[in-house]
């Protein structure tokens, strides 16, 4: 699967024009066979660097910067599978409200 589609980039490149406090994040990645979780607001004119919420699954979800070709390298053991885009969620609060929220409970809460 695609991690981003050029409507997905598009929206990425238009919230980088706004405060990360105020956006809602546009897609969500996570690992198919573990606990991490991305939830990204905004993508760097570079194409690569993103800006979201990033949860790897340890309890200490942080907002932060991860790379678009590092995700979709990752290759999980057993199966080989890689992270995946969770094509119907959309985000119901702003990126600000997931990061307080994932802060008082340990993790993503989607």
């Amino acid at each position: 699967m695609k991690l981003l589609t050029k409507e997905i980039k598009a929206k990425l490149e238009k919230n980088r024009n706004m405060g990360w406090q105020e956006a809602k994040p546009i897609v969500k990645f996570f690992n198919p066979v573990g606990s991490a979780t991305w939830l990204i607001g905004e993508i760097e004119e570079d194409g690569d660097t993103m800006f979201g919420l990033c949860d790897l699954g340890m309890g200490e979800p942080e907002l932060g910067y991860v790379s678009l070709a590092e995700l979709e390298a990752v290759k999980v053991p057993p199966f080989g599978l890689g992270i995946e885009r969770e094509v119907n969620w959309t985000a119901d609060k702003t990126m600000k409200e997931y990061a307080d929220e994932a802060r008082q409970t340990g993790s993503i809460q989607t």
